[in-house]
């Protein structure tokens, strides 16, 4: 319980402080979506809530080490995209897809999550802080085909109502973990 409730202050923290940007300022993706890794057991509860279909196109934004995009086309048969700024991340990404055999069915953009065209997406999964979900929320109401689905990990987007929401108790880590889905 104190894992639990040390990791949620030290999340809120980081998006408090985030929100205290210079209004010029654009935020780096590391201020949006720090590197925190999601436990596997989430990342399939996160595509099963998507409802991802064989075929369909999948976003992750702030894909870190590309764990959602590489089981959305390994195991949903999915054609996967991550977008993510961090070179390392997006080589470790790369080099896990290509030993995997899934570059046909899987990629990740090295860049800005902001300046990318997602009007092709079925699902989009997200983790990001709530500066993060603010700041991508008017590019996808923009961009997003109707139907289009959003799964969030731990922050709500704001603006919208979700759909369905979804507990998970404990992952093994020491804490739990909130999901939500939007339709667009």
């Amino acid at each position: 319980m104190f894992h639990a409730m040390r990791t949620t202050f030290v999340l809120l923290a980081l998006s408090i402080s985030s929100l205290l940007l210079l209004p010029a300022q654009q935020p780096k993706d590391d201020q949006l979506a720090p590197y925190y890794p999601t436990p596997q057991t989430v990342v399939d509860k996160m595509l099963q809530l998507g409802g991802l279909k064989a075929g369909e196109k999948m976003f992750d934004l702030g894909s870190g080490d590309g764990r959602i995009v590489v089981m959305a086309a390994q195991k949903y048969k999915a054609d996967a995209t991550g977008v993510e700024l961090n070179d390392s991340l997006v080589r470790q990404s790369m080099e896990r897809i290509k030993t995997l055999g899934l570059t046909s069915s899987a990629r990740v953009i090295h860049g800005d999550l902001l300046q990318q065209d997602y009007s092709s997406a079925d699902l989009l999964t997200v983790y990001l802080l709530p500066v993060g979900n603010e700041l991508v929320t008017p590019i996808l109401e923009k961009q997003l085909k109707k139907g289009a689905r959003i799964v969030a990990h731990d922050f709500e987007f704001a603006a919208w109502k979700p759909v369905q929401s979804v507990s998970i108790d404990d992952d093994g880590e020491g804490r739990s973990h909130h999901l939500y889905l939007y339709r667009r």
